[in-house]
């Protein structure tokens, strides 16, 4: 499929863009057994952008290594208003940021989470077992990873509703952006910066990032904090919302597999992880743009253009992952795209495994008769989060 006949009209391919955004996988398997890489039109409301995507594991890994596909192009450095983080960063930019992250973001810090974590998910439970159904999202996928986000950060119990209001709003837009929520968003992270540097350090995320030093004395200008502060708002949060929700649909959707968790909880690992690989959280990367002509698998992708690498595509490759549409907790899934490859890979994995295994297991144990209350949701536009806004469920 070559730029020569046009690009790819992945919409006309699903049969519009509400059968694509609720199943792409059939999509995306027509296109990798063409080739692993497209020249494509994504599907939504015009004007539809064209871009380049990458399809398959092995393509899929090396566009994630792929020296030439960068994360900025001249312009877009200027154009950020949010400040700079990791997912918008090249080397050594890239390098320096996260080794400064690294120095607190420790898996000793989210062991620590440990506790915090069941205890809001007991809370959550508590007040969503006793009603015997609920929309799972609204009950305990969202306020979960939001309360996290909100401790990591240490935003204070009187700023959480404003927080709430202004980070779903970003996640999940319900109306065209206009400027003023980014603006509000950046006054707030400034302020609780700003309130962090002048009192008592805190033993929050966020506190720590503020005091980290390197052996060179260099640390993160204010705003590089909000470009971080972002991030984590982001990318820690609506991810795991969404494998929360995916992950329970889809353990519903094969009752067997579902049986086979409740009688032996030593597979619970291996269920995320599978969960990941079959209906993970995000469909594709954040943009990459080539900085050079780009050939993977005997494609040229041109200089200066838009490109996405398919994350989801790579666990549903059976080149890798044998009987990719079945789901199947036992099955070894790790070497999943879920959380990216290289350099960009997600630090925040660790965390999001974490949250995953206490939702699941506290769930299963406490809501013995669980299943679909009724068909899943609108799912969420676009291609890059995969979820549905609403999951009701009863038991």
């Amino acid at each position: 499929m070559g730029s020569a006949r046009g690009p790819v009209d992945l919409e006309e391919y699903a049969g519009g863009a509400e059968a694509f955004w609720a199943d792409p996988y059939p999509t995306y398997e027509r296109l990798r057994k063409l080739g692993p890489v497209h020249h494509v039109r994504v599907p939504g409301p015009e004007p539809r952008q064209d871009l380049w995507l990458v399809v398959g594991h092995e393509a899929s890994r090396a566009a994630f290594t792929h020296p030439s596909l960068v994360k900025t192009t001249p312009g877009v450095r200027e154009m950020d208003p949010i400040g700079r983080h990791l997912l918008v960063a090249d080397p050594p930019e890239h390098g320096r940021l996260r080794a400064l992250v690294t120095r607190e973001f420790t898996p000793r810090r989210v062991e620590a989470l440990a506790p915090r974590i069941q205890k809001i998910t007991d809370e959550l439970l508590d007040a969503m077992v006793p009603l015997g159904s609920a929309d799972l999202i609204e009950a305990l996928a969202f306020p979960l990873p939001f309360a996290v986000i909100c401790e990591l950060l240490g935003v204070p119990d009187i700023d959480r509703d404003r927080f709430r209001r202004m980070s779903t709003e970003v996640v999940a837009p319900t109306a065209a952006p206009d400027g003023s929520l980014m603006l509000e968003l950046i006054e707030f992270f400034d302020a609780l910066i700003e309130d962090k540097r002048c009192s008592a350090p805190a033993d929050d995320l966020l506190g720590a990032l503020i005091r980290t030093t390197a052996e060179d004395g260099d640390r993160l200008s204010p705003t590089e904090l909000r470009g971080m502060a972002f991030l984590l708002l982001i990318a820690g949060h609506e991810t795991t919302v969404n494998l929360i929700g995916n992950g329970v649909r889809a353990l519903l959707d094969h009752p067997e597999q579902l049986a086979a968790l409740r009688a032996d909880m030593s597979l619970l690992d291996g269920a995320v992880e599978e969960m990941l690989r079959y209906d993970g959280p995000v469909e594709t990367s954040t943009y990459r743009f080539s900085a050079a002509p780009v050939e993977i698998g005997g494609t040229v992708i041109p200089e200066g253009q838009p490109v996405l690498i398919g994350v989801g595509t790579g666990g549903r490759d059976p080149e890798r992952f044998p009987a990719p549409d079945d789901f199947d907790i036992r099955r070894d899934a790790r070497g999943h795209l879920a959380f990216g490859h290289g350099i960009h890979y997600c630090l925040g994995a660790p965390l999001a495994r974490l949250e995953g295994r206490v939702v699941l297991r506290g769930l299963l144990e406490r809501c013995p008769g669980l299943r679909l209350d009724e068909v899943p949701g609108q799912w969420l536009p676009g291609m890059l989060m995969r979820g549905v806004r609403e999951l009701r469920v009863r038991w």
